[in-house]
């Protein structure tokens, strides 16, 4: 499976290259909790052009959302997760942050989001938010799917996570989101039966 497959399995199985920089990039123009150009503003171009549509129709709804970290590459990803482990220990950390190449952020395909309203958090309550509850209900619309869902955990092997989400394409953002699987549950049944393969 190429890299730059959209669909593309990454998590503590399927990690990616140390050198995995997806090569189509681009700035996304949506409101940031931070000021300035980073490459935490970045997306590969068909998730970065989904996204801004999401946000913009989020906003025709009278809703507040705003994104706070979209790419990550190897090696920032290497120090978030050894800052996390030096200070909240490896069974907390296991839970909430990615190992280098295990991490979506390195495929510019995923964004954590949050709103204002909850101090732009990357909390648990932003479920509870409209804005949270509205991206639950419409981001597959748009291709993007909740990749760490509640009650999935034992799957992905993350905590629940209700502000990241990546992007997959519509047609497979609305299939896993219909049937309630993780990408980790389509590719098993996928693997068991080729004719469930949506793209």
């Amino acid at each position: 499976m190429s890299n730059d497959y959209l669909g593309i399995l990454v998590n503590k199985e399927n990690p990616l290259p140390s050198d995995y920089i997806p090569s189509d990039m681009v700035p996304v123009e949506i409101p940031f909790a931070y000021i300035g150009d980073d490459n935490r503003n970045y997306m590969r171009e068909p998730a970065a052009q989904a996204m801004e549509n999401m946000f913009r129709d989020s906003t025709a709804a009278g809703l507040d959302l705003i994104g706070v970290s979209g790419y990550r590459s190897y090696d920032r990803q290497k120090s978030i997760y050894e800052q996390n482990l030096a200070v909240k220990g490896e069974a907390h950390t296991s839970l909430y942050s990615a190992q280098p190449g295990q991490s979506e952020h390195q495929t510019g395909l995923a964004m954590d989001i949050s709103t204002p309203s909850i101090g732009s958090a990357l909390s648990t309550d932003f479920e509870a938010t409209p804005e949270g509850q509205w991206l639950q209900q419409n981001a597959s619309n748009y291709g993007f799917i909740l990749r760490y869902p509640a009650g999935k955990e034992h799957i992905t092997g993350y905590a629940y996570e209700p502000w990241h989400f990546r992007y997959v394409g519509v047609p497979l953002a609305r299939y896993l989101d219909n049937m309630g699987l993780t990408l980790e549950e389509y590719y098993q049944n996928s693997m068991l039966s080729p004719k469930n393969r949506v793209l």
